[in-house]
């Protein structure tokens, strides 16, 4: 993680799963504290620093009914996932003595908790104040927050009393901030990304962007960035590439539109059964503002693709070949971060390299792309243009700081 951080040009990147016993040995053993909240790898000088992080899913019932009309139709088992970050070594410790009395920690590194939303945010805030908690994913269908089956409404019916303590809300790979700016009351929240990092490769492929001063950097400059809304901006994935952005239903291949999907009452045209409604689906039931509206003082916010996968559009191979990897490798040591390569060089620099590339990286960069959306658990499909004038285009599905990566 921490080498593959330097590549990408991240330099707060999240431990993750610090609930998991084994994990948490692994980072007491591994990882040195820096006096500030922050976290080094032992042996390491990099500059790549760490933040204690973990994920949690708490599962608890309650009662049928909510605005939305939705929980009716699925039940009454709340169902969300949070991420939590920590100041440091012993308060985690306290908190997964805390929270093993309502789960298996050792089953998972998002270990499943019989509690409540509120409940999660007491214990951790008891156990330190400096700790966050924040929602992950917001509007996913089945464990977001906001999440169409079985989430909530607002931040303060899934928090309760705790919701005083909730400042941030992550986008997901299925959403971006203009999403969150139609819905007015979550203006208040700082809107961040994370990588939720599946593999290396995956690390960064959503982040948030943190401007601090020389010596500035520490674990509370960054809660208190969260807390004041003073996020630089966000590198987001494309929301319709993300697997829950349509309604649909996979076994069918059928994906529709939030209105198409009204026409059919919400049921599959083909199987009859309850469509997965998706997190477009979501928006739209609790927007009060119309598509397209843009938050007065909001961070910006960019759309991003990584960089081995659009080696592989550009070339027509595979993003696992030994000639995607070494391409990719020629453009980090060029151009110093594959972030660099992303976002910040010279289009002409890198078509010195390959300009079939270079048309790529400046065609996502303008957000001169096609998408066919993702649904249902399947991800959608991005067509590039691969030259400024258009001509052929490069077709993939995606089937596999200070920036920080929490």
């Amino acid at each position: 993680m921490d080498a593959t951080a330097r590549t990408k040009g991240i330099g707060i990147i999240g431990t993750g799963d610090f609930t998991h016993p084994e994990r948490f040995k692994e980072i007491k053993e591994g990882m040195l504290p820096q006096g500030n909240g922050l976290f080094r790898l032992s042996g390491s000088n990099t500059g790549v620093n760490f933040v204690l992080s973990g994920e949690v899913c708490t599962i608890y019932p309650r009662a049928r009914g909510g605005s939305a009309g939705v929980f009716d139709r699925t039940g009454s088992v709340a169902k969300i996932h949070h991420c939590i970050l920590a100041p440091d070594i012993e308060s985690v410790e306290q908190l997964n003595d805390a929270l093993a009395r309502f789960g298996n920690l050792s089953a998972d590194g998002r270990p499943q908790l019989s509690m409540t939303a509120a409940e999660l945010v007491e214990i951790v805030m008891g156990i330190n104040s400096d700790a966050c908690v924040f929602p992950a994913h917001a509007f996913t269908p089945w464990f977001g927050v906001f999440g169409s089956m079985g989430g909530f409404d607002s931040i303060e019916e899934a928090y309760e009393d705790q919701a005083k303590n909730i400042y941030a809300l992550e986008t997901g790979l299925s959403a971006d901030p203009p999403m969150f700016w139609r819905i007015s009351k979550l203006d208040r929240y700082s809107i961040i990304s994370s990588g939720d990092a599946h593999s290396l490769p995956k690390l960064g492929r959503e982040a948030t962007v943190f401007e601090f001063g020389e010596n500035e950097l520490s674990y509370k400059a960054i809660i208190n960035a969260l807390k004041n809304r003073n996020v630089k901006r966000t590198i987001e994935f494309y929301p319709e590439e993300g697997k829950y952005h349509y309604d649909g239903h996979r076994k069918c291949g059928v994906s529709l539109s939030p209105r198409e999907a009204k026409k059919y009452n919400y049921v599959c045209p083909v199987c009859r059964k309850e469509l997965t409604l998706g997190v477009l689906h979501r928006v739209e039931e609790l927007a009060d503002r119309e598509e397209g509206y843009v938050l007065k003082g909001a961070p910006p916010f960019v759309h991003a693709i990584p960089l081995d996968e659009l080696i592989a559009f550009a070339s027509g191979k595979s993003v696992y070949s030994a000639s995607v990897r070494e391409t990719y490798s020629k453009l980090v040591e060029r151009f110093g971060t594959e972030f660099n390569v992303l976002l910040g060089a010279d289009i002409d620099e890198i078509n010195k390299l390959d300009a079939k590339i270079g048309a790529a990286i400046e065609s996502v960069r303008k957000d001169r792309v096609s998408i066919k959306p993702g649904y249902d658990g399947v991800f959608g499909v991005i067509e590039i243009a691969k030259s400024s004038a258009g001509g052929k285009v490069a077709k993939a599905a995606y089937g596999q700081k200070t920036i920080g990566s929490f």
